[in-house]
């Protein structure tokens, strides 16, 4: 590929490819990219007549839709253990190299020292950066922080607010909200959503607690709330979490968020390739299953009282490995594996239209990937954000 200037100025682009996977695999190896979209996917193709376009080869590289991490600490997380413990943000650098065009940002514990437009101010940066960031309105508290003062404002009038999130249950850091509190932040949210044309899901942070996901087994079997209004993440804390996990996804038809917990890679028992394997092994179909980072965040460790003891900040590099490992050891083949961390998060976050798929109209989000599956380009909206330090002239 010729310099990132010129080629991010030219108008129709011609990416050759040696495999595409749209996600299901096809035969075609070409995509044509014009104004930021995916104007066709075929064979030999041709830009109309009297129209330039320019080629560039990626005869070693398969193409698949470029990755979405619907959990990031976009301004850091943290804050546990005292203001020295707040994390840093998360650069434009360390999204892309994973592959990773979209995000959502989340706010987390600490809603004091930071806040919704602190979030949405690092949203929009990164959009001018050129990564497709999203947000949460609302943090672990309740009644959550908002950026208008009404939650459902925040949805219908705020462009990049998809949804509500991370309110904290079953966790010693939330606020303990009651049932009824919880069905009337996700019934606002829903309304909200709807005047705004949004999913408007709420993302749920699930902690250590006894009570694991009771309160949204009760929001979906005692409220008309549909299932796909709900997020539970971090659902892979402990053994007995995952359990219940995979059966509020087989009794409701729900999807579950696993984390690449960045102190739990590989073969931890806690990590996310054992955590997807063990609910494909309970039956849970891969399109109910999504993988997040939680990037940014801390990794707090409390004492058996609750007493902070140290924390670390979490990447998203294990993100990539776990999901490369689901592959490498044929937990999934390559097109169902893409779903976790593309397809599915895309129907999840209602931007199923747009992203998670190559076709034609889509944006043009692509992740060029070696046989290894190690991203070597990352382009969001037709434009390359990310080479790969030797691949940097292609």
């Amino acid at each position: 590929m010729g310099s990132e200037t010129s080629a991010d100025s030219i108008l129709i682009k011609r990416l050759r490819v040696s495999r595409l996977f749209a996600p299901e695999p096809l035969e075609d190896t070409d995509i044509l990219i014009a104004d930021g979209r995916i104007a066709a996917i075929g064979r030999d193709l041709a830009a109309p007549a009297g129209w330039a376009v320019s080629t560039f080869e990626y005869d070693d590289l398969i193409a698949v839709p470029a990755f979405i991490d619907q959990h990031v600490h976009v301004t850091g997380g943290g804050g546990e253990g005292g203001c020295g413990t707040r994390c840093p943000e998360i650069t434009t650098a360390d999204i892309a190299a994973m592959g990773i065009a979209t995000v959502v940002g989340v706010l987390g514990t600490d809603s004091i020292s930071r806040s919704p437009a602190d979030v949405l101010a690092k949203v929009r940066g990164l959009r001018a950066d050129g990564i497709d960031a999203y947000m949460y309105t609302g943090a672990y508290r309740v009644p959550p922080p908002t950026l208008t003062g009404d939650l459902q404002r925040d949805l219908a009038w705020i462009p990049e607010v998809i949804g509500l999130g991370e309110i904290a249950i079953s966790d010693h850091r939330s606020s303990q909200p009651q049932q009824h509190e919880i069905e009337r932040l996700v019934s606002e949210t829903r309304v909200g959503a709807m005047l705004a044309g949004k999913r408007g899901i709420c993302h749920f942070h699930l902690g250590d607690g006894a009570r694991g996901l009771e309160p949204l087994r009760r929001l979906l079997r005692e409220t008309e709330i549909p299932a796909d209004q709900v997020i539970p993440t971090h659902v892979n804390r402990r053994h007995a979490l995952l359990d219940e996990a995979a059966a509020f996804a087989l009794e409701f038809g729900a999807s579950v968020d696993v984390t690449a917990f960045d102190d739990c890679p590989g073969d931890h028992e806690f990590s996310a390739f054992n955590a997807v394997s063990r609910l494909l092994a309970l039956g849970v179909p891969p399109a109910q299953i999504t993988v997040s980072s939680d990037c940014n965040g801390s990794l707090p460790v409390f004492d058996d009282e609750g007493h902070y003891d140290g924390m670390r900040i979490a990447g998203n590099t294990v993100l990539l490995s776990d999901w490369q490992r689901l592959v490498h050891k044929e937990i999934l083949p390559l097109e169902q594996a893409l779903g976790l961390i593309s397809t599915h998060v895309a129907r999840v976050l209602g931007l199923e239209a747009q992203k998670g798929r190559l076709a034609s109209g889509f944006d043009a989000d692509i992740t060029l990937l070696d046989d290894d599956l190690q991203p070597q380009h990352t382009f969001v909206a037709g434009r390359c954000i990310y080479s790969a330090p030797d691949r940097a002239s292609d």
